[in-house]
This record gives C-alpha cells, sequence and structure tokens, in this order.
C-alpha cells in the first residue's frame, strides 16, 4: 500500500512513477478523497470541541438560575452531537474509500527496472549452464516413458478434474527428494530457518501481501471464509503482522515447503498439456525482512540462492529483470530464474524473487525500531520462489531423459533417492 504523506507531498511524482506500469492519473482522485476525509474529521473535531465548551458553560449557567441559556445550551449540546455523530461517519466512509483505491494500485517500481509492455521487454542478466546436445529428439515431460509411468493425469481427472496430477511410484519419491534437497540447501547453506505454516489464512493475511482484494478469483476461498494460500509467501510475510522489529533481529530469513493453490483464471488454453500449470502444487519459498537499506542487496542475494539449486542439479537457467508492464502487483523489482526445457525448446519459468519494499509491510504496520529510542519505521519485505517443485521435477525428466525412454537423476539427488542414479523406462528406480 502507498504512503498518503508522499502523495501529498509529490503528487506528479507518484503518478510518473505508477503511469510507467500503465496506470495514469491516479493523485488527483487520491487526494480528492484524502481532503473529503481530512475536512470530514476537522469538522467532527470542530463540533466536538464545541460540545465541550458548551458542556462547561451549561453548569454555570444552571448554577447561576439562568434557564433561557441553560435550555440553550442544551440544544447546542444536541445539535453538535448529532453533527459530530454524521461527520464522523463521513470520514469513516471516506477513509474506506481511500484504503480501498490505495490497496487496488499497484507497487511504484524501482527507478532501475528497465520499462516495457510485457515479457517482451524484459532484460536477461545472465546464463549458466548450456543446453545439452540430444542426439535424438527430446521429448515433454509427459511423453518420457520412465515418467508417463508415474504421471497419472486421468485419475487426477476423475478425482477432480483439469489441471490436477496423480504422482506415483518414483515420480513422487523424486518429488519428495527435490523438496528435502531445496530445504536442506537453504537451511544448512543460505542460512534460512525453516517453517511449517497453515495452508489455510485468514483474509487479512491474503491482504497483508496484496493477493486481496484485487485478485480474489486467482484463490480459493472455503465456505467458512478463509483462503487457501497461493504460496506461502502469505503465511511467512504475515508472521511478522503488526510486530515492532528490532533492528538487531533483521534480517529474517525463512524458508517453508508447502501445498500452493491457485485458479488460473483467465489462463484458459494455456499449458493445459502436462503438469506445468496446476491447480494444486508444491513449492519451496522463501521470504526475508530487512532494513530497507539492505533490501536491494537482500534481492541479489535471495536470487543467488534459487540459481544454487539449479546449479547443484546441474540445470541449465537464465536470469532476467521483469520490465515495468511484466512485473506482479506487490513488486518494486523482480528478477525470474528460467529453467530450459529442452522438451518445449525454450527456457520457463521456474522461480520469481521480488522485493516489495515497504508495500506490504504498509498492509500489514509492520515495523522495526532503528534504535532503542528512535521512532519505528517500515521493514522491506521480499519474497522468492526457490524453487517450484513441481516445474523443477518437470525440468529433472527432461533435462535428464535418455533414448530408450529412462531417466538419469542428478547426483545431488543420489543421497535423497537410496543411492538409485536412473528410473527405468518402466518407471522403476535402478
Amino acid at each position: 500500500m502507498h504512503d498518503i504523506r508522499l502523495i501529498r507531498d509529490n503528487p506528479e511524482g507518484f503518478d510518473a512513477r505508477l503511469a510507467r506500469r500503465g496506470e495514469e492519473g491516479w493523485s488527483q482522485d487520491i487526494l480528492a478523497i484524502d481532503a473529503r476525509r481530512r475536512e470530514a474529521i476537522l469538522a467532527a473535531e470542530t463540533a466536538q470541541a464545541e460540545r465541550n465548551r458548551a458542556s462547561k458553560e451549561i453548569g454555570a449557567a444552571k448554577a447561576r438560575g439562568d434557564e433561557a441559556e441553560f435550555e440553550r445550551l442544551r440544544e447546542v449540546m444536541a445539535a453538535r452531537k448529532t453533527e459530530q455523530a454524521e461527520l464522523e461517519e463521513k470520514a469513516r466512509i471516506e477513509e474506506a474509500q481511500l484504503q480501498q483505491l490505495l490497496m487496488t494500485l499497484p507497487n511504484l517500481p524501482l527507478d532501475e527496472v528497465p520499462d516495457g509492455r510485457d515479457e517482451a521487454d524484459n532484460v536477461e542478466l545472465r546464463r549458466w549452464g548450456s543446453p545439452r546436445d540430444f542426439d535424438f529428439p527430446p521429448k515433454e515431460h509427459f511423453e518420457v516413458a520412465a515418467a508417463a509411468a508415474g504421471l497419472d493425469f486421468a485419475t487426477a481427472a476423475k478425482l477432480s478434474g483439469s489441471r490436477f496430477v496423480v504422482l506415483k511410484g518414483a515420480m513422487i519419491r523424486l518429488h519428495r527428494a527435490l523438496a528435502q534437497f531445496m530445504l536442506d540447501t537453504h537451511v544448512d547453506r543460505n542460512g534460512l530457518t525453516e517453517m511449517w505454516t497453515p495452508v489455510l489464512v485468514r483474509e487479512e493475511a491474503m491482504q497483508g501481501t496484496g493477493q486481496l482484494p484485487k485478485f480474489a478469483e486467482d484463490s480459493y476461498q472455503t465456505t467458512n471464509g478463509w483462503w487457501l494460500i497461493p504460496t506461502a509467501e502469505v503465511t511467512l510475510t504475515n508472521t511478522v503482522a503488526g510486530e515492532i522489529l528490532s533492528a538487531d533481529a533483521l534480517p529474517i530469513r525463512m524458508t517453508a515447503h508447502t501445498q500452493c493453490f491457485r485458479s488460473e483464471a483467465g489462463s484458459a488454453g494455456k499449458d493445459t498439456t502436462g503438469m506445468l500449470r496446476q491447480h494444486q502444487f508444491e513449492k519451496v519459498e522463501m521470504v526475508s525482512i530487512t532494513t530497507p537499506q539492505d533490501s536491494r542487496a537482500e534481492l541479489d542475494r535471495m536470487t543467488a540462492c534459487a540459481e544454487g539449486i539449479l546449479e547443484a542439479l546441474g540445470l541449465p537457467y537464465r536470469t532476467i529483470v521483469l520490465c515495468t508492464g511484466d512485473m506482479g502487483f506487490g513488486a518494486s523489482r523482480t528478477h525470474d530464474i528460467e529453467v530450459w526445457l529442452p522438451g518445449q525448446n525454450t527456457y520457463r519459468e521456474i522461480s520469481s524473487c521480488s522485493v516489495c519494499g515497504d508495500f506490504q509491510a504498509r498492509r500489514m504496520n509492520t515495523r522495526f525500531r532503528p534504535a532503542p529510542d528512535a521512532r519505528p519505521e517500515f521493514v522491506h519485505t521480499l519474497n522468492g520462489s526457490g524453487l517450484a517443485v513441481g516445474r523443477c521435477l518437470i525440468a529433472v525428466i527432461e533435462n535428464g531423459q535418455q533414448a530408450d525412454g529412462s531417466i538419469v537423476i542428478p547426483e545431488a539427488l543420489h543421497p535423497y533417492m537410496g543411492g538409485k542414479t536412473r528410473i527405468t523406462p518402466e518407471g522403476a528406480l535402478a
């Protein structure tokens, strides 16, 4: 959410930065609502002051036996009480309207973020690894014999419909191994604290990280009002909601492996075959809570943590910085990591790491005290996939596929697979 004081102080600058994201001229509407709200608050305070003054005078009038003045002052107090209540309600309505508007506007991009309209304008930062030369036409993950034996889309459709999968045998063990490897790496090598969090959250948690109110259709809500999380960003970030942290406690670096749920609204016809885009999936998420001066460097650190997983697995990737037109709602700068999928002959997103500045912190009212006697300031928040487990499984399948339909398992996963090094064309570990 945006700082209304900054909008008041520099409306032109606010509009200019928001225009880079395709949002035009919002400061005029925001300041008009804010002016009405402040006017109502001032008038209500004036009415309260007049009530207080009349209250003092009414006793004196009664004491000196001035009944006419006593009755007049009683009428004044009653009128001001009614006026005050009406003005306070008006201020409350204007405040709600202001908050609703501010909560639907995206974060402001950092100056360094490249301008652009869509993914075609994203800028590549670097590449790692070289795509493997196949002596046969590489297949997509669901076509590889060793994987097909353990990817059951028909049963999943019978149970739940489209965009679900049942994993079995070697596939689910490989999937589980990937998640455990990611967690162990982030905890043991990257210094993150592992968490286990609910997947059902209150509306306030979804609002705190920006999923609500703007993107309600992208998530699932239960009949009793809980929301299924689209990512552990929601729960991990909200662990500090409403708190004032000490500077010594920062940075806070967390990771969690959770089920995630997305309705995929608006994605009809996209990636309908296979398990690239699912309603239910698993992710190992990373979240950092930092001071404002450290957040930009923390983004590079978080990106490196995600890249390190792919490097350990020997999976080629490229890292790009998203342009203003392709960034997520709450981000001020985003690095996407795209893994090479030989079956599609292209790079596909497997991680998105973003710094959000104080955008989420304002929604959650999360602050820190720079010094023991200093005024609290808003923290900065960051989040990133480390990694999307299902998409990593796809990458391991496609990059490790052999001409006979078997799959070679990355060496880093051998300890998690009971020492097995490959999956046979029949889907057995060997």
